[in-house]
């Protein structure tokens, strides 16, 4: 079995910029953004996958 590619968004600068400053703008964005983006989603089954 082989390990998952990982995501873009395990590298993404704003949710590395948001994670630094919870209470930017920034962070806000992107908490609206992990509401409806697939590509989150699927960032998040990967962390929970098995490694």
């Amino acid at each position: 079995m082989t390990a998952a590619k990982e995501p873009p968004c395990a590298k993404c600068a704003m949710k590395r910029y948001a994670e630094k400053k919870p209470g930017s703008l920034w962070a806000r964005l992107w908490r609206w953004h992990t509401g409806w983006c697939p590509g989150y989603k699927r960032y998040q089954a990967w962390l929970a996958a098995p490694k």
